[in-house]
């Protein structure tokens, strides 16, 4: 295959145009960036030797070269590790195939971001932080193993790149990044230095460069020969100390070493937000460093591109994703963990089934579960930013964890009619302030907020002063569906099945006006159900309302109208069923209703009543209404009808 020119897909070459134009803040990190792929590199190629030494046999010394050219002004990095064939120089380069792509740069073009995003990190672009510094990058790769090919690619960041085959010695990659004008400073030795030991100084592989220096000679006794020609050196240097940072003692690790760490094993740009360090000695022995992100990432509902806990076997790198280690509910959780009591030819299936690996994920959850808890109770402010990033994904625990469900349902929040917008409650604290007449956990279920919170379910309730949790991720009617009671306490849905929230004595004084009042309306909700046959299953007088017309509400045991509604956007069959259409007798609406009920049976006005309680109940709770138009032009009829009335009021007056 030949030399080609080729173009990148959109994505890529918008994002290259936001790096060339310096959104970042630090442009070393386009050396932690490179120096990271090399990393990784290096720990894939000494994997796949332990099942084919033959890998290794021409060049066993695993390291990272990092090569200064002050004339040509180039930074190179080179590694031996597993290399690259062209088809797959392609594919990472050529394209970005990462969700939350799209959607990002559309924001950036509307303006919707208030400030310089960093994008490292969010969509696998670390290779095209090199395009920060340089106007031109060149990569050389070969894939280890006999017989295979080589090949180098190229690009001035101008959308555009070239890729042909290439005869390189050894297995590896080398990255070339020919530097701005402006930037010369990442020539020098001391800048190198310090953006290697700060930044990557945690990297397991020895990073070196060579390095010259000059000497005055000097006599027996140790003094300067003046006008002597000094003695050139130069010796190759390892920049980086590679000793394991999770096997240091906690008192020689800095907060900052913690957080390059993370950035380097996540490429993540943020600090995380909590720090766990775990050792565990006894039957199961390991060392685990945790980290919980300070931000979710775009990817985060996309279980295809998930990579979360690093396996180390005895200091040897595993894989970067052990999904066995941590179950899908803390898929947010990154780190590494190192175990010495794995055999270092594990594999996938091994791992599946590895009764050690089981007891190690069983210690990790317990621990990050434990953390998540503490952070709960210490520091809450620090709690609340992490649920407001990472609740949905913490409640598919509540199916998915029975053993944990106790632990979770602790950490659960919510927002309630007794909160402020933003502002959360626990189960704990809810039932800790519940009237001692409240016998049951209330809540609603909604797409946001502001539907729930203006229900008319809520009435009665808010009337009692019981609070009401809102319900308004998605999630949140599977979450209900496992976590059925909390301390003895079932929880209600307020939109289903009857509320029964009065005492004995208010009971029975309730009972003789609904008798009065079920028989001063009873032919007329008879006709309301007539007309509504085809849309509701009852229509009946409600104890719920005390000042909205209408309200809908489902059986006891019936999908609700808000889970109705997310099966469908997930293009999943809903069961149809028709609800119960409830009116409230003390609102004027029914005497007018009745009224005209009583006067005239077939007057046009009263079916257009019935449509319009049933549609504006629809509304209120969220879910569309079968005829906008039709609903539009009843609305402007009465309209028309009141302005009339109103008219005619005033002419009389004047």
């Amino acid at each position: 295959m030949g030399a080609s020119k080729k173009t990148f897909k959109t994505e890529v070459r918008q994002l290259l145009d936001l790096v060339i134009h310096s959104l970042y803040t630090k442009k070393e990190i386009f050396l932690r960036e490179l120096l990271s792929n090399a990393s990784d590199a290096i720990d894939r190629v000494r994997f796949e030797a332990l099942s084919d030494k033959s890998l290794l046999k021409d060049d066993p010394e695993l390291k990272i070269k990092i090569h200064s050219d002050k004339k040509k002004r180039t930074v190179t990095i080179s590694d031996n590790g597993i290399g690259m064939t062209r088809e797959e120089v392609e594919k990472n380069i050529g394209t970005i195939a990462r969700s939350g792509t799209r959607a990002f740069l559309d924001e950036v073009e509307k303006g919707k971001l208030k400030e310089n995003p960093e994008l490292i990190g969010q969509f696998g672009v670390g290779f095209y932080s090199a395009f920060m510094v340089a106007d031109k990058v060149t990569l050389v790769t070969r894939p280890a193993g006999d017989n295979n090919l080589g090949c180098k690619w190229g690009s001035f960041g101008d959308g555009k790149y070239t890729i042909d085959d290439f005869d390189k010695d050894g297995r590896g990659t080398d990255v070339t990044v020919h530097l701005r004008e402006d930037l010369d400073e990442f020539l020098e030795e001391w800048k190198i230095r310090k953006t290697v030991k700060q930044f990557s100084d945690y990297i397991a592989h020895p990073i070196t460069m060579e390095v010259t220096r000059e000497e005055t000679p000097r006599d027996e006794d140790g003094k300067a020969i003046e006008d002597a020609e000094k003695i050139v050196t130069t010796e190759e240097e390892t920049l980086n100390s590679m000793t394991a940072i999770w096997k240091k003692a906690k008192s020689e690790v800095k907060d900052v070493e913690y957080d390059e760490f993370y950035k380097h094993i996540t490429h993540d740009y943020t600090d995380p937000l909590k720090v766990v360090r775990y050792s565990v000695e006894g039957v199961t022995e390991f060392k685990a460093l945790l980290y919980i992100p300070s931000h979710a990432p775009w990817d985060m509902f996309d279980r295809e591109k998930r990579s979360g806990i690093h396996l180390y076997v005895k200091n040897v790198f595993i894989t970067d994703d052990c999904k066995e280690l941590m179950p899908d509910y803390l898929r947010f959780v990154k780190g590494v963990v190192d175990s010495g009591d794995l055999p270092l030819n594990v594999s996938r299936e091994t791992l599946q089934d590895d009764a050690v690996i089981r007891r190690i994920s069983t210690n990790l959850v317990g621990k990050t579960l434990g953390t998540l808890s503490e952070m709960m109770a210490k520091t809450n402010e620090q709690y609340l930013k992490f649920y407001k990033e990472f609740g949905k994904v913490l409640k598919e625990g509540l199916h998915t964890d029975s053993g944990n469900r106790e632990k979770l349902q602790e950490l659960l929040l919510f927002e309630s009619s007794k909160t402020k917008p933003g502002e959360y409650v626990s189960l704990k604290v809810y039932t800790g302030r519940m009237p001692s007449a409240q016998k049951e956990i209330y809540y609603i279920a909604g797409p946001d907020r502001n539907t729930v919170e203006n229900s008319p379910h809520l009435e009665v309730l808010k009337s009692k002063d019981y609070e009401i949790l809102f319900m308004t991720d998605p999630i949140d009617e599977w979450v209900v569906g496992a976590l059925t009671e909390y301390d003895d306490k079932k929880l209600k849905p307020i939109d289903r099945g009857e509320v029964d929230i009065d005492t004995d004595e208010e009971k029975k004084e309730k009972e003789e006006k609904k008798g009065k009042s079920e028989k001063k309306f009873k032919a007329l909700l008879e006709y309301v159900q007539g007309k509504l046959e085809e849309e509701v299953k009852e229509v009946r007088l409600s104890a719920r309302l005390t000042a909205s017309a209408s309200c809908l509400v489902a059986d006891e045991h019936a999908m609700s109208a808000h889970m109705e509604r997310i099966m469908k956007a997930m293009n999943q069959d809903a069961p149809v069923s028709k609800r119960i259409l409830e009116l409230n007798p003390k609102h004027p609406i029914m005497g007018i209703m009745l009224n005209l009920f009583n006067a005239d049976k077939k007057n046009r006005k009263l079916a257009d009543y019935c449509q319009l309680l049933h549609d504006q109940a629809l509304l209120t709770e969220g879910s569309p209404i079968s005829d906008p138009r039709h609903f539009t032009k009843l609305v402007s009829g009465l309209m028309v009808l009141e302005g009339k009335d109103l008219a005619k009021t005033v002419a009389e007056k004047s």
